[in-house]
């Protein structure tokens, strides 16, 4: 069966920096690219792009290769700048590519940038039709679907207003909702849940579930892992606009967070991303380190964690609690670490003071997390607290001695805490009959 989509050996080459403006070299060079792609497209394998090591040039996608069957549904992941979004322009037909060849099977529709297209002046209604036009329905469609695009904007109250008086949330509201009901075979879908109320942001993914699980077929690029795992089936990861790895989501999931980790050590005196008066004193550093006691910024589940912690105290704080916040990448916050609930008082002194905090054993699942150290007077607000201060990894492990195989249960439930449990069973003893008054049985 012929794939839904099929990429070979797509490339796109970008020209680093700006050059004076020289109107006939710039018509020349428009000639040359014309020419360029015509010849693509009529000789695909004949295309060489520019020299290898030109260096006013550089590879914002090389050599990718991929197919995707008919209701599949493939996240792409990787860090900034690994030329994510540049092949879903490529594959939407946005950006030319430099040399390769891109088949595709169906309608295709695409998510880049809600709300291209949008004119300003134009009011909700009219745009409704002008950017649903722009994305490939007809009229009919969008007079069939204008009242449930509406209603899932929440903001039908305003859609005889232009636009321009919109706020952004409104804005972006109105943009993903006529999107979000097209009807494509191939959907392609980039980070739109970047934007928008952490509420509206959870009904978009709510909508691109339904497109997920109505049979279609979906490339979605975005940094929110939780979505990837639960939406896609199969993830590319790509670094320095490469595939380094296709296969199951969790692996490649995995595999992401270890290329992304960071040093088991921060310096908190500059960092801006911190809440409190600091008026007690200010976090000076955190570091990592494993049960050998080194420098580690990944840690097996099961393994002891230790953190330590600099602050710096400005004036006495009586009674003073210090703490640490676990959490997902996405926010979610997985444990508390206190010093109080430890039984350890503090009174602190004006100067440096150091902590160790060690975590017997981390008992969360696979994935990304960051700690968020805080202080404060006991019953008192925060007086200096530090967000997300220091990444971790934590990686899949024989927990139990039973070879568990977390990673299996990963893909199809949200799990991210495990709590150890034991387990017995007896045969079940089968029920005697009740006797009914009278000696009959039941």
């Amino acid at each position: 069966m012929r794939p839904a989509i099929r990429v070979e050996h797509l490339s796109k080459q970008y020209r680093i920096g700006a050059r004076p403006h020289d109107p006939n070299r710039d018509l020349r060079e428009a000639i040359e690219a014309g020419m360029k792609g015509l010849w693509g497209r009529l000789w695909p394998w004949a295309r060489s792009g520019v020299a290898e090591d030109a260096p006013d040039y550089f590879w914002a996608v090389k050599d990718v290769s991929f197919e995707v069957q008919a209701g599949e549904v493939i996240g792409i992941i990787g860090r900034n700048g690994a030329g994510k979004s540049t092949v879903l322009k490529m594959l939407s037909q946005v950006v030319e590519p430099t040399s390769g060849r891109i088949e595709y099977r169906g309608r295709m529709a695409s998510l880049l940038e809600v709300g291209t297209g949008f004119h300003p002046d134009l009011t909700g209604r009219e745009n409704i039709y002008l950017n649903g036009s722009l994305l490939g329905m007809t009229h009919r469609e969008i007079a069939r679907k204008f009242d449930e695009i509406a209603a899932f904007s929440e903001i039908e109250r305003f859609l005889d207003t232009p636009v321009k008086r919109y706020s952004s949330g409104m804005y972006v509201r109105l943009a993903f909702a006529v999107a979000a009901h097209l009807e494509p075979e191939i959907l392609i879908v980039d980070e739109v849940l970047a934007v928008g109320d952490v509420a509206f942001q959870k009904k978009c993914l709510g909508k691109i579930s339904d497109v997920v699980h109505g049979g279609r077929t979906v490339l979605f690029v975005s940094h929110n892992m939780s979505a990837i795992s639960g939406l896609c089936q199969r993830v590319l990861l790509m670094e320095k606009g490469r595939v380094t790895f296709d296969g199951p989501t969790h692996a490649g999931i995995a595999r992401y967070t270890l290329s992304a980790a960071i040093s088991p050590s921060v310096d908190l005196t500059g960092v801006t991303n911190r809440q409190g008066p600091g008026e007690f004193g200010r976090f000076r550093s955190i570091a990592l380190f494993n049960a050998a006691d080194e420098p580690c910024d990944q840690f097996a589940m099961g393994e002891a964690l230790t953190v330590e912690l600099e602050l710096e105290c400005r004036q006495r704080l009586y009674p003073a609690e210090v703490g640490l916040g676990l959490a997902n990448a996405f926010g979610a916050t997985m444990h508390l670490f206190v010093s109080a609930w430890e039984g350890l008082e503090l009174d602190l002194e004006p100067g440096r003071h150091r902590f160790r905090v060690t975590i017997p054993q981390v008992l969360v699942f696979p994935g990304a997390y960051v700690l968020t150290p805080f202080w404060k007077r006991q019953g008192n607000r925060v007086d200096d607290q530090v967000e997300a201060a220091i990444q971790l990894t934590v990686v899949g492990a024989d927990v139990t001695g039973h070879n568990p195989y977390f990673e299996r249960y990963l893909q199809n439930n949200k799990t991210v805490v495990y709590c150890p449990s034991r387990w017995s069973h007896t045969p079940a003893v089968e029920r005697e009959p009740h006797l009914l008054p009278g000696g009959s049985r039941d």
